[in-house]
């Protein structure tokens, strides 16, 4: 049983907000703040999940819109009257994407 636990994907959503923090541009750092990279993550999932996006029993690779996605992400930030400029929300979501290339998540295909 161990060696099908080895082939699942482990994200760890502590991880991904370390890392994004870590990611995001100096001139950027006093701005994006822990809670703000957290709830966007969290919004990510929504989105995910409303579309039909997860499904822990396949492993096949899900096409996600990602002009759709920034915009329910917007559109979300405003309502929720989230401090999240559309730059803002790009260097996390950019964050995440390299945070999921270091799991094999994501690639760099275009």
């Amino acid at each position: 049983m161990k060696a099908q636990d080895d082939d699942l994907l482990v994200y760890d959503e502590d991880d991904a907000v370390k890392f994004i923090l870590k990611y995001i541009p100096a001139e950027s750092k006093g701005k994006i703040t822990e809670e703000l990279v957290e709830y966007v993550l969290d919004v990510v999932y929504e989105y995910y999940d409303e579309n039909g996006l997860i499904d822990e029993d396949s492993t096949e690779e899900a096409s996600i819109d990602e002009e759709e996605m920034f915009k329910f992400i917007l559109k979300s930030s405003k309502k929720d009257k989230m401090e999240l400029t559309e730059d803002d929300i790009q260097l996390i979501l950019d964050g995440e994407f390299e945070y999921g290339k270091t799991l094999g998540i994501y690639t760099d295909q275009e």
